[in-house]
């Protein structure tokens, strides 16, 4: 899939994660939406980011959004990786990559780390896809990203 732009309506995809029942994103429809690609449960990197959003658990529950994490573990490796480090974010498991690929960020066998929010239109309102996976968007980037977005669409 092409790269998608701010603006460009979130594609919407369902899967298994460790809320009840499936992900849906159109489920969420109404509401700002925050997903957090991520290549793996237990890599370095990963784990930290996710630690992080864990520490700053205030700042994610105040950003009044949905926030989710996605990789292509399945829901068994989410539910360990939040259960060995007391996390605090839901996460989807985007075991053949259909998500990833849709949203551009599929790499092979993996995908970038990115966040993309989601405006309650369903339209991308802020993205951020790392080159690289060795760095992240930390909670406080979430924060200032979100809060321009919504300050752009009038949300505020």
């Amino acid at each position: 899939m092409a790269k998608l732009k701010v603006g460009d309506a979130a594609p919407d995809f369902t899967a298994p994660w460790t809320g009840e029942g499936d992900f849906t994103l159109s489920d969420f429809r109404g509401k700002w939406v925050v997903l957090a690609f991520y290549p793996g449960d237990e890599t370095a990197v990963c784990t930290k980011q996710f630690c992080e959003y864990r520490d700053n658990k205030q700042r994610i529950e105040g950003l009044d959004a949905e926030m989710v994490g996605i990789s292509p573990q399945g829901v068994e490796s989410h539910e360990g990786f939040i259960s060995n480090h007391d996390l605090s974010l839901p996460l989807v498991a985007d075991e053949k990559l259909e998500a990833a690929d849709a949203y551009g960020i599929k790499m092979g066998p993996s995908l970038r780390r990115a966040i993309f929010i989601v405006d309650p239109d369903g339209k991308i309102a802020w993205r951020d896809v790392k080159l690289l996976g060795l760095s992240y968007t930390d909670s406080a980037g979430i924060k200032a990203a979100l809060d321009e977005a919504k300050a752009g669409a009038g949300a505020v």
